[in-house]
């Protein structure tokens, strides 16, 4: 697999990134994990608009959606060839409502499901796609939002895995969910000593811990939001656990 970070800045865009988004490659698949602010733009960098095979939201808040409604557009009025055929959605319940009330005045309620499939993600479901196998679980915050692992079978017959946390306080199901990941794409929005508000977001502590506890392989900070020192967070999650660990930044691609 191969993943590219198109954005990684928490809560809004910063002057360097966009907001969470992944995308994840294997064997010319491409799936992307979350679409936040600024994210469509950015992911032009790396793929085709309509080169996407499948998108996974992990959650509706708006840093982590809310450019599938600038993507709706891209697909359902694309002038050369005709409007896109529909692509797999999968995202909590209630997504087609959610991005349909953002985007304020479709042509009709269900223009959305002309362009994109959408699915409901269920708690400890595992799905196809393309190469990939997915296992969805609920994490902890506010509202429903999942936890993911990623796995795809190389030629050399090893099975390698990628979890991204999604956005999540301190809980057993991402552990479970990152045990011995060859790589653990994991937020770390909070200071330790500083937010201390449960099941809303770990701190880069907590975030190496639990990569420690999983027995993770390599551990990967994201979702920074601006008022959060990543050099803090990465100090402290570089203490917790024993393997490597860095800071994601837009563009970054890892072979895993």
């Amino acid at each position: 697999m191969k993943l590219t970070v198109v954005g990684c800045s928490g809560s809004f865009p910063s002057a360097e990134s966009a907001c969470s988004s992944y995308l994840v490659e294997a064997d010319g698949y491409r799936l992307l994990l979350d679409m936040g602010n600024g994210a469509l733009g950015e992911l032009q960098r790396h793929c085709g608009l309509y080169d996407l095979d499948a998108i996974i939201l992990s959650h509706l808040h708006a840093d982590h959606c809310i450019d599938m409604c600038a993507y709706f557009v891209a697909r359902y009025y694309r002038h050369e060839g005709g409007r896109c055929e529909a692509i797999p959605v999968y995202g909590p319940q209630g997504t087609e409502q959610r991005l349909t009330t953002a985007y304020a005045d479709t042509p009709s309620e269900k223009s959305m499901s002309e362009v994109f499939d959408f699915r409901d993600l269920a708690p400890r479901s595992t799905f196809r796609l393309g190469p990939l196998t997915v296992t969805a679980d609920r994490v902890r915050h506010p509202v429903e939002t999942y936890g993911f692992r990623i796995e795809h079978e190389g030629h050399e017959g090893r099975t390698r895995a990628l979890v991204y946390s999604g956005d999540t306080g301190p809980c057993d199901t991402l552990c479970d969910l990152a045990r011995g990941a060859d790589l653990f794409l994991c937020e770390a929005s909070f200071t330790d000593g500083k937010e201390d508000i449960p099941e809303l977001h770990l701190n880069g502590r907590q975030a190496g811990e639990c990569a420690q506890r999983a027995g993770a392989e390599r551990l990967v900070l994201t979702h920074i939001p601006l008022w959060t020192d990543p050099r803090h967070n990465l100090r402290d999650a570089q203490a917790a656990f024993s393997g490597p660990v860095e800071m994601a930044r837009p563009g970054a691609v890892y072979e895993i």
